[in-house]
């Protein structure tokens, strides 16, 4: 029978919970085992091609020779100094699609996945980044930006809040299969992150941002280095601000109207005020003040800064529960921020930036 500690049978949870693949390494007994196991489980399917790899990570470490195919048999047994190809790096498990991969282990595999970010990234500002921990809240545009920092590979662990479960109507703008409708977006967003780098840590929060998880989310096994807050609660987004600040945290919000980024430095300001100031009448040094119903639109719009937002958005706003539910979001401006939120997340990280302020990417003004 199989067994591994973090490999998950129907008896003791479910496989639509389950986002973290199994990293064997064949030269460890138990590893061996749980690998045995699933090859004879006949279920399971295997993908090999750390052949290709390994030629990848030599022609990377000779970006002066001109490699030819017959010089890489020769390279590669003498890489390899011994070792069976079919036991060399590691093997991923995906439970969730029941996928065997065999890659390159942790280091080699890091080398390999970020040679083409160098040098826009140099390899020392690559470790640098791969030291962080980043938390998201909120998974429509926080997708976009999880998936991004991700593939850049601009943090080395990754904090995913939000307690929702994706819709039909989510998929106007998040990437995500109709298979996949009904599961928790935090499981969604993590498991692609897993099939793009098994070595990148993540952990989700499928109750969302609240009270009782934050002390956890922002610093339990470490503190964030970075928050970035794309939710739609007010509550939760003034919340959240005041605990970035209480632990001088900078913070980062794309609002995915004319690609509107938010920066606040409570690292080097822990004294600022939230959101600049802008609802400084609606906080008090606790927090959000008790509001009426008719006063949270007067929040919203202080918030956004509602004369700035774009004229499709101003009339969305004013057409909230009479012929629309929520404001919209386009997959072309939640992509957009992806792209933003980890250009700036990376230079914050690396020293680059230093500025709090509200910016614009105005593809309107840009492309006219």
């Amino acid at each position: 029978m199989l067994q591994h500690s973090d490999t998950v049978s129907a008896d003791t949870e479910s496989i639509e919970s389950v986002y973290r693949p199994v990293i064997l390494r064949l030269n460890q007994l138990d590893d061996k085992l749980t690998y045995d196991a699933l090859i004879s489980n006949g279920n399971v399917r295997t993908q090999d091609n750390i052949y290709s790899q390994l030629k990848e990570l030599l022609k990377s470490r000779n970006p002066t020779i001109q490699l030819q195919e017959s010089d890489y048999s020769q390279l590669i047994e003498a890489h390899l100094a011994g070792t069976d190809l079919s036991e060399y790096g590691a093997w991923v498990y995906y439970p969730w699609n029941s996928t065997l991969i065999h890659i390159l282990d942790e280091e080699e595999f890091f080398e390999v996945r970020t040679t083409r970010n160098r040098v826009k990234i140099t390899w020392e500002e690559q470790q640098t980044l791969r030291s962080k921990r980043i938390g998201i809240v909120g998974l429509s545009v926080g997708q976009s930006i999880a998936l991004t920092l991700a593939m850049e590979r601009t943090c080395g662990e990754l904090r995913l809040a939000d307690f929702d479960t994706l819709e039909l109507s989510n998929l106007n703008r998040l990437r995500a299969g109709l298979h996949n409708l009904g599961m928790p977006k935090t499981v969604i967003a993590a498991r692609e992150i897993a099939e793009i780098d098994p070595f990148l840590k993540v952990r989700i929060f499928n109750d969302g941002l609240n009270s009782e998880n934050m002390d956890a989310f922002f610093t339990g096994g470490g503190k964030l280095d970075l928050f970035v807050e794309v939710c739609d609660s007010l509550d939760i987004k003034v919340s959240s601000r005041f605990k970035a600040r209480s632990l001088q945290i900078p913070v980062v919000m794309d609002t995915n109207d004319r690609g509107m980024l938010d920066i606040e430095r409570f690292d080097t300001e822990p004294e600022r005020s939230v959101f600049h100031g802008l609802i400084d009448e609606f906080v008090d040094q606790s927090g959000l003040k008790p509001l009426e119903p008719s006063n949270r639109f007067a929040l919203l719009s202080a918030l956004v800064s509602f004369d700035s937002l774009s004229e499709r958005m101003k009339l969305s706003m004013t057409e909230i529960n009479k012929t629309i539910t929520s404001w919209p979001q386009l997959a072309s401006s939640v992509v957009l921020g992806g792209a933003i939120t980890t250009d700036i997340s990376r230079r914050i990280l690396l020293g680059q930036h230093h500025a709090s302020g509200r910016y614009y990417v105005d593809l309107d003004q840009l492309i006219n």
